[in-house]
């Protein structure tokens, strides 16, 4: 089971070229197709002028060369939304919808996004009915997925992000099941539990309980994660909806500020 058909967004920020290689190397791991996806979006009382689509062709320029030598199946996709007031990431998750992956950044604070929605990340996380790789805007990354950590809790989102996660975990080299719990939680076995589970798949498994309650989880799965030179952390998002807006629950909250390493999120 590998990831066969990924989308990678592609914008004009300094850190596209960084999600770029690695959108590459996970289409070069898995022989999958890679579609690089540019949106233009119309805002109210705003036209797209020449420096809009002199944007579009570096972008696109950047697409190409990074991917015409690399031997895989790619394909350049420019969304132009002509429907005024449609944001961003209405239209990712649109196509994120009929593919099996897709590709974002952490936004990079100390950058102006221009168009980009500092928040484009979270909101396809929630609204991409899809497997999200988040990549820090900072740092290279060789490889992903090789060496994973699955964040768990046992309920719903970590359930299904080790569902969506299954094409890293099946070619992992050891997974690790990383289990946070605070000292009065009583354990119910369920990291036990989803260890046999993959283990039936063929999935090397180590279990890692931690007790702790004074350091927050993002922070000790990132420490654990550099630590043990794992390459990527698998976690559930949790979302609450209030009045149409999702609040995200503070460890993906944690993630999305001080990420180090890719991180695969579901919800």
């Amino acid at each position: 089971m590998k990831f066969k058909d990924i989308l990678v967004h592609i914008d004009n920020s300094p850190s596209c070229a960084i999600r770029l290689d690695l959108a590459v190397t996970l289409a070069k791991e898995h022989d999958a197709r890679l579609t690089g996806i540019y949106v233009v979006t119309h805002a109210a009382y705003s036209s797209q002028g020449v420096r809009a689509k002199q944007d579009e062709g570096e972008a696109q320029a950047l697409f190409a060369s990074k991917t015409g030598d690399a031997g895989i199946r790619a394909e350049w996709l420019a969304a132009d939304w002509g429907t005024v007031g449609v944001g961003m990431a209405d239209v990712l998750n649109y196509h994120a919808h009929t593919k099996d992956i897709i590709i974002v950044s952490q936004a990079d604070p100390g950058m102006s996004q221009g168009d980009i929605p500092p928040d484009l990340a979270q909101r396809i996380v929630v609204g991409a009915g899809r497997p999200v790789l988040v990549v820090p805007y900072a740092g290279t990354f060789k490889s992903v997925g090789k060496r994973p950590i699955v964040a768990w809790k046992a309920g719903r989102v970590s359930a299904r992000a080790v569902n969506d996660a299954l094409p890293f975990l099946l070619n992992a080299e050891k997974v690790c099941v990383l289990s946070i719990k605070d000292p009065a939680e009583r354990d119910n076995g369920s990291d036990a539990d989803l260890g046999s589970n993959l283990e039936s798949h063929a999935i090397k498994v180590k279990n890692v309980t931690i007790v702790i309650k004074t350091i927050p989880v993002a922070n000790l799965l990132m420490d654990f994660a550099w630590e043990h030179s794992r390459d990527l952390i698998i976690m559930g998002v949790y979302a609450k909806n209030s009045r149409g807006k999702y609040d995200l629950g503070p460890v993906a909250k944690d993630f999305f500020d001080h990420m180090t390493l890719p991180v695969l999120m579901s919800h």
